[in-house]
């Protein structure tokens, strides 16, 4: 049974698929509602974190000792990667300790570098796909009257292969796939049908009276404005994506006056390098703009080495953190930021740029930032109340 949820990009129908977290979740509750009432559901499913309900079918389904085992087939829907078609197991067993326990098994990786979602040494099952697999387990205990421990294993039988084609034994995460996901979803669209979306949006707000925009690349950001109170009042939000270049082309475009960019620095550090789609495929940089800048602020060699070497930014930022040169190398960062953006925008209209991680924090703003947030706050408009 195929997930059949649609969006529409450009005149394009395209479907949705789902993310490994939510073939782990899935798995485990049917892995468990073997072991808990003795059969084999026909069918598992389970409301999303975006709010989308997924059904799907078991497969290899089988008793293995006191484990329960099945499987879920990754859906990528029509936005296909190199996890789409694997199949992503649970089992699960009584255990003596108490609560739900989770762990990877064969073909999930394993963090071996700090700065990822998961500490090292941990499997890499990232925060939302752990707590969709806990919430399906509990369920099902509540359901049975089950007051015991439980053991899940989330594994990928072809995990290891297909890790090799993926980012993740740069980042540090070896052995296998990491089981990501934070909507629940995957939501296909092509790169074209992106940016004509993101110039759609542009448009329509701009037609709608406003002259001042937020952009920021996605969830995080979004998470970060509501976090601050910031957004929640006249002033849109619009997502841009990797495609910041884009973006602030089209606010020009559209005749806008003001517009601030807010995102995670694992995004947005690219801009201090002139990189304006931060798509992995387009550039990175990311350690080395963090190295260059650390060596004019002082830096010695085994620091830089370090970064170069650091699996995330919010690693290298730990790294700065205990060289005591954070601050320092940031402020050149957004100095750097501040430049590429404004020769981009050459002086269509005032922009700023605001730049956190999920550890620190806010991190910095542009030296523009702060005449585009005291207009706003000026007119009223870009606090909640």
């Amino acid at each position: 049974m195929a997930f059949e949820h649609y969006i529409y990009s450009n005149g394009k129908k395209l479907r949705c698929g789902f993310t490994t977290g939510t073939c782990a979740a899935l798995a485990a509750s049917g892995a468990a509602q073997r072991l808990l009432t003795g059969r084999w559901p026909a069918s598992v499913s389970l409301r999303t974190p975006k709010g989308l309900l997924v059904e799907v079918p078991l497969e290899d389904c089988r008793m293995e000792g006191p484990s329960a085992v099945c499987g879920v087939r990754k859906d990528g829907g029509d936005d296909v990667d190199q996890t789409t078609g694997a199949l992503v197991q649970a089992a699960v067993s009584p255990s003596v300790q108490p609560g739900i326990s989770i762990e990877g098994g064969p073909g999930v990786g394993r963090v071996t570098r700090p700065g990822l979602d998961q500490p090292v040494g941990s499997a890499a099952i990232n925060r939302v796909p752990r707590q969709m697999i806990r919430e399906q387990v509990a369920s099902l205990c509540r359901q049975t009257g089950y007051e015991g421990g439980l053991q899940v294993t989330i594994s990928v039988p072809a995990g290891e292969q297909i890790a090799q084609r993926t980012f993740n034994p740069r980042l540090g995460i070896e052995g296998g796939i990491s089981i990501l996901g934070t909507s629940g979803i995957v939501e296909p669209m092509s790169i074209q049908a992106m940016i004509d979306t993101l110039q759609i949006e542009l448009r329509q707000t701009a037609a709608q009276g406003h002259r001042g925009v937020i952009l920021t690349p996605g969830n995080y950001g979004q998470d970060f404005l509501r976090q601050c109170g910031w957004g929640g009042g006249r002033i849109p939000v619009i997502r841009c994506s990797n495609f910041v270049g884009e973006a602030l082309d089209g606010a020009a475009a559209e005749g806008f006056k003001r517009v601030l960019l807010v995102g995670h620095v694992g995004k947005l550090v690219k801009l201090a390098g002139g990189i304006m789609n931060t798509h992995s495929r387009w550039g990175d940089c990311r350690t080395e703009l963090f190295c260059a800048h650390a060596a004019v602020c002082g830096a010695g060699q085994s620091t830089c080495q370090a970064l170069l070497e650091g699996a995330t930014t919010d690693a290298c930022l730990e790294i700065l953190e205990q060289a005591g040169l954070r601050e320092a190398v940031m402020a050149r960062l957004m100095d750097a930021i501040e430049a590429h953006v404004s020769r981009r925008v050459g002086g269509a209209y005032r922009v700023g740029v605001i730049l956190f991680s999920h550890v620190f924090g806010e991190l910095g703003r542009t030296p523009g930032t702060q005449e585009v947030l005291k207009q706003w706050e000026q007119e009223e408009e870009f606090f909640s109340e």
